[in-house]
């Protein structure tokens, strides 16, 4: 399955350049200019919704403007392979929602780079009711884990991390809702802790095992761009950081104001239950790291745990990549003084 989705990915790498060579006579430069500012793309893996928060009260505040950025956001979607859009030079920054979709992609040669994360830890969370409650690793013997395709990998290595041989637990594939647990049909479904509205079905018996806590380390949220815009033009990548962290810095502190700014650039949300994610997903964005670090702080050493963990699972078909080749840490030394403001 993995072969057949790189195979897909390098095909479509090669349509998208092809047609930003057409129309442009080589890859669109991060300098494409309207009305006098550097434009920026920035791709999503998925459709906008809270997780923009902070890019959404950066334009309505103007604090790209102010970086010489004329900025836009560019929805994903299932159907969308975002990393390959960015990589072919038809958009100039993209955001993913796993730091593992980046390590990947350039193990297969496509030139970008993380350059920030906007999640400190992983919200992926293993949820399970109080009537059978799963709140370790081992918890997990001789029960039903409903689980995603896409999360297959994360539950391996957990269970790896752990010594449970995957024979001892029964796995049971599920769509992205919670009903499964809550007909009884599984023991425990996998989600995003900060995805609140999804999780009001299982109430107050809900029970968390976080995939972080239970030592798989992974980074959400991560922001990244081409190698030649990193080369070329390292001023609007460090500009469109900057902006992107004083929106995020200004949407934690002021979270009310900041969903009324979310909702009328995405009218199809609701408010209530944004209210209320926010105040998850800022205390992801934003912990001990941060304080010191900034928003945006990543760590190249779980950078390095990501590569070996997915290589010891055979994930990379080309061989592990470096992690020098899968992140940078010179946007976030450019721009340390100012993400650290609030």
């Amino acid at each position: 399955m993995a072969m057949i989705e790189n195979a897909g990915r390098r095909r479509m790498l090669r349509t998208l350049t092809a047609g930003a060579l057409a129309a442009s006579g080589g890859l669109l430069s991060v300098r494409a200019f309207a009305g006098g500012l550097a434009t920026v793309n920035m791709q999503l893996g998925w459709v906008p919704g809270g997780n923009q928060v902070g890019e959404v009260v950066a334009k309505r505040l103007g604090y790209y403007e102010k970086e010489g950025i004329d900025f836009h956001i560019q929805p994903g979607g299932p159907n969308i392979d975002g990393v390959a859009i960015v990589a072919s030079g038809r958009y100039q920054a993209g955001e993913i929602s796993s730091s593992p979709s980046i390590m990947l992609a350039v193990s297969e040669g496509l030139p970008i780079k993380c350059i920030a994360v906007g999640l400190q830890q992983h919200p992926y969370t293993f949820f399970s009711l109080k009537k059978a409650p799963i709140r370790s690793p081992q918890d997990m013997i001789g029960k039903r884990i409903g689980i995603q395709s896409t999360g297959m990998v994360l539950l391996r290595a957990l269970l790896a991390k752990h010594k449970i041989p995957e024979s001892q637990v029964k796995i049971v594939p599920v769509g992205a809702d919670m009903m499964p647990l809550v007909a009884g049909q599984v023991d425990a479904v996998t989600g995003w802790q900060t995805n609140t509205t999804a999780l009001k079905p299982l109430g107050a018996d809900r029970v968390d095992l976080r995939l972080w806590d239970s030592g798989v380390r992974l980074y959400a949220l991560p922001y990244y761009a081409t190698t030649s815009s990193l080369k070329e033009h390292p001023e609007v990548v460090a500009g469109f950081l900057r902006a992107t962290a004083r929106g995020w810095m200004y949407a934690n502190q002021n979270r009310d104001q900041a969903v009324d700014m979310l909702v009328k650039d995405y009218p199809n949300l609701n408010r209530a239950d944004e209210r209320v994610a926010i105040d998850s997903l800022m205390s992801y964005a934003f912990d001990q790291t941060t304080q010191t670090q900034g928003w945006g702080a990543m760590d190249a050493s779980v950078w390095e745990e990501q590569i070996a963990m997915y290589g010891q699972l055979g994930q990379f078909r080309a061989g592990p990549p470096k992690v020098d080749d899968v992140m940078t840490m010179d946007v976030l030394k450019a721009t340390h003084s100012s993400r650290l403001k609030v």
